[in-house]
Formats: C-alpha cells, sequence, structure tokens
C-alpha cells in the first residue's frame, strides 16, 4: 500500500465536505458514501489515483447542482481528468436512471465502471438498513439488470459481491414484508 503514499487525497476529501448533511435512503450522508466508495475501490486492489480522486466526489456534481465544477477541475494536474471521470458517472439532468446506466455499459470508460460498480456495492451495503421492501425490490432489480452487465464487464470479484448483496437484500425485504404483514394482520371480527 506504499503506493498510495503520494496521491494527493487531501483537497477532494475538503470538497467532498460539501456533501455533510445530504441524507441517504439507507442512513447516513452522502459525504460519509464518497469515503466507502473509495474503501471498496481499495479493498478490490483499485488504486489509480484519479479513480480514488474521483471516488470522494463522485456524486458531487449530482447532488449539488450549483457545485462550482471549476474548484474541482484546478485542484491538481489529475484535476481535469478527476472531473471528467466525475461527469462520466453523472446522471445527465433530464435522463432516465435506465438511460444513464445504459450509457456508462455500452460508452463507459473502464474507469467509469469500476466506479459505478463501486459505487453500488456501496449503496448495496446501506440497502440493508432500508427498511422500505417495495425500495429494496426495485434498487435491487436495478441492480440485476444494469449494473450486473457493468460488472461482467470490468471485474467478476465485484460481480460475486454484488450478487450476494442482492440475495440477501432481497431476503431481508420477504422477510421484513412477512412481519410487517404479520404485525399489522387483524382478524375479521364476527
Amino acid at each position: 500500500m506504499l503506493r498510495l503514499k503520494g496521491i494527493y487525497l487531501a483537497p477532494y476529501m475538503q470538497l467532498a465536505t460539501a456533501l455533510i448533511g445530504k441524507t441517504r435512503e439507507g442512513g447516513g450522508n452522502m459525504f460519509r458514501h464518497q469515503f466507502d466508495t473509495m474503501a471498496v475501490l481499495i479493498d478490490y486492489g483499485y488504486i489509480d489515483s484519479v479513480l480514488l480522486k474521483a471516488s470522494l466526489v463522485h456524486d458531487i456534481l449530482e447532488d449539488i447542482p450549483e457545485f462550482n465544477h471549476n474548484l474541482l477541475i484546478t485542484i491538481d494536474y489529475e484535476s481535469p481528468e478527476v472531473y471528467q471521470l466525475v461527469l462520466e458517472v453523472t446522471r445527465r439532468p433530464d435522463e432516465k436512471k435506465s438511460s444513464f446506466l445504459t450509457r456508462i455499459l455500452k460508452e463507459g470508460s473502464d474507469n467509469a465502471k469500476v466506479l459505478k460498480v463501486a459505487d453500488r456495492i456501496s449503496n448495496m451495503i446501506s440497502l440493508g438498513f432500508v427498511n422500505k421492501p417495495e425500495f429494496i425490490e426495485r434498487y435491487t432489480k436495478e441492480t440485476v439488470d444494469y449494473i450486473f452487465p457493468i460488472a461482467e464487464q470490468i471485474d467478476l470479484i465485484m460481480l460475486k459481491e454484488l450478487e450476494s448483496l442482492v440475495e440477501s437484500r432481497r431476503k431481508y425485504s420477504e422477510i421484513f414484508a412477512k412481519e410487517v404483514i404479520h404485525t399489522f394482520h387483524f382478524p375479521d371480527k364476527a
């Protein structure tokens, strides 16, 4: 891990603080999610400096539309590449989620695909704290339909984790739904 020693991350971490207070469906905030995504990348051995820097700010343009992108472009000599990667994994205004994910699958760079898969692994882990079965089902279906094919192209080991996460989240959702029905089921009074 000494190869990480020379990567200049602090300014990107500072920019990510703009996401503090942006809540997530599964709890926590978007700031911590950026770091979780970076941790997934490092866990899988991805230590490309542009990829790690982008992971720290990958949601900033989408979640803060008024964000001054010049702050991102002028950090260091890799900033323009980081910015381009962040743009690549940012959903465009009025772009449907399915179109966005299909765009990454068909046109995305390898780094964009790896970042999107790591992002989804982080999201799927957080999904374990969501107690809305319909949301879990929609999100796991989206993962199977769009993220699995991206992972198949880029990293089969990451795909295995995603498959396991989808299976466990669907089991949880089924159990939770049954408990809710059982808890709130009132027998008919004759």
